[in-house]
C-alpha cells in the first residue's frame, strides 16, 4: 500500500483490525481530548514503508488525554487497569497530559495536541483517535513529511530548547530504530 498523504495513513490504520480494536477500546473510556500516539502510528507507517509482513512489536500503547479536573496519577492507573481487563495482551500506558509537564519539567501543555507537538521527534509527534462515526482522525502537528520519508529529526520544541537536545540524542541512541527500520535517515541536533 502506498503511504503518500494523511488519507493513506488513515486508510492504512482503518484496514488494520488490530489497530481499530485498540482504538475502540481506548474510545470506550470516554476520556476528554484523547489520542493514541507515538509508536502506535509511527511504527505502522514505517513497517508498511519497509514492506514488513509482520508488525514490529511495541513496548507500549500510549493513550493520552487532557483533563485539568483530575490530575491524580492513580486515575491513569485505573484507566490502564480498565483497558487491561478488556484486553490483557496489550501493554497499555495511559497518561493525562494536563499533569505530564510536571514530570517532564517543562511549562504546562494546553491540550493533548500541544503535548504531542512537543514530543522529541517529528516522526513520533503523531496521534490517532476515532470520531463519533468511528472513523480515524489523525493529528500531525509537524506534518507527515518526515514519517513518510523515513526521516527522524528533532521537533522545533527540542531545537528551541538546547537543554532538551541531549534527551533527543539519548532517545535516538537508546531506541536504535535503524536496527529495525534500515531505511531510516537520522538527523541530529
Amino acid at each position: 500500500m502506498k503511504v503518500n498523504n494523511e488519507a493513506d495513513i488513515i486508510h492504512l490504520i482503518e484496514q488494520d483490525h488490530w489497530m481499530m480494536n485498540i482504538l475502540h477500546h481506548a474510545k470506550s473510556l470516554k476520556l476528554p481530548d484523547w489520542w493514541i500516539c507515538a509508536g502506535f502510528v509511527r511504527s505502522k507507517i514505517w513497517d508498511e514503508l519497509h514492506r514488513f509482513t509482520r508488525r514490529t512489536p511495541l513496548s507500549d500503547i500510549d493513550v493520552i488525554y487532557y483533563d485539568l479536573n483530575n490530575l491524580k496519577e492513580e486515575t491513569e492507573k485505573e484507566y490502564e487497569d480498565h483497558l487491561r481487563a478488556i484486553n490483557p495482551t496489550i501493554p497499555w500506558s495511559v497518561k493525562n497530559e494536563a499533569r505530564m509537564h510536571i514530570r517532564n519539567n517543562v511549562p504546562p501543555y494546553e491540550s493533548s495536541i500541544d503535548a504531542i507537538s512537543k514530543f522529541p521527534e517529528t516522526a513520533t509527534a503523531l496521534g490517532v483517535k476515532l470520531d463519533s462515526s468511528n472513523h480515524v482522525i489523525l493529528t500531525a502537528p509537524h506534518g507527515i513529511h518526515d514519517v513518510i520519508h523515513l526521516e527522524v529529526r528533532p521537533t522545533p520544541y527540542i531545537l528551541e530548547n538546547p537543554l532538551l537536545a541531549d534527551l533527543y540524542e539519548e532517545r535516538i541512541q537508546n531506541k536504535n530504530w535503524k536496527s529495525t527500520w534500515s531505511k531510516l535517515k537520522i538527523f541530529h541536533c
